[in-house]
């Protein structure tokens, strides 16, 4: 009875295309090259042997067709694979990444408050904790049904996680940026209606019912306000808003 391993290297041929070619050392970057294997294994593992998680691939084509994380390779072969794809349609064939995301639910690793920050202020559901360890990131991801975001390339090529980002940027406002185009989020901002503390949803409030809360110059220059319906902070369109990254204004679709 075989289990699908042999006692001969498998030599295999890889070629990665676009911004996957980041995560690979200069000397394979942007040509093929070859992969001596002591046994056969899975596209996935293969793939996340050379440093690339697999929630950045999008197409995988061995030997010319579409397959999936879990084929396995054969001496010989030779696998193309291509990253996620913002325009070019590829209807037509397997896609391995969800698309699109119409109900955006994302979690956020302990090393991006910042982004955080930022995405529920552009309206996205996005659960945070500053305290998490990777075991309860996975749990929660699973559990709530939402999309990684992290800085850690180990996290994302867990089996478990089966949608995700690798955040490349160290600033916040070019974060937010790569993850609005990686999930096709444009037309779904949504800005200040996210309390940017616990995640919950503003409504609009009366001035008079939280008038008690507000500092005399707020209470003087400001009439509308909206609060949170989890923690009841209040928000108001103060200075801050005047001093926003020219980067997170324009991705807000603020004038």
């Amino acid at each position: 009875m075989s289990d699908g391993k042999t006692n001969s290297p498998i030599h295999v041929r890889l070629r990665f295309y676009e911004e996957l070619n980041d995560f690979l050392s200069p000397d394979r970057r942007k040509k093929e090259f070859e992969r001596i294997l002591p046994e056969t294994t899975t596209v996935k593992d293969l793939i996340e042997g050379c440093g690339v998680p697999h929630t950045e691939v999008d197409l995988i084509l061995l030997n010319g067709e579409p397959a999936d994380f879990d084929r396995h390779v054969a001496d010989g072969d030779r696998v193309s694979v291509y990253p996620v794809f913002e325009s070019l349609d590829i209807s037509d064939v397997t896609r391995l990444q969800e698309r699109p995301l119409r109900a955006p639910r994302f979690l956020v690793d302990v090393n991006l408050g910042k982004l955080a920050g930022l995405m529920r202020m552009a309206g996205f559901d996005t659960a945070y904790r500053n305290d998490a360890d990777d075991d309860e990131l996975v749990e929660q991801m699973l559990e709530e049904d939402r999309a990684l975001l992290t800085r850690d390339r180990r996290l994302l090529m867990r089996r478990a996680v089966h949608k995700g980002c690798l955040v490349r940027s160290d600033h916040p406002p070019e974060q937010l940026d790569e993850v609005i185009r990686r999930f096709d989020l444009a037309g779904l901002v949504r800005p200040f209606t996210r309390c940017m503390h616990c995640n919950g949803l503003l409504h609009p409030v009366d001035k008079e019912e939280v008038m008690h809360r507000l500092r005399p110059l707020t209470k003087k220059y400001y009439d509308t306000f909206s609060q949170c319906g989890g923690c009841r902070r209040v928000y108001w369109r103060g200075s801050h808003y005047e001093r926003l990254d020219p980067k997170v204004r324009s991705l807000l679709g603020l004038s």
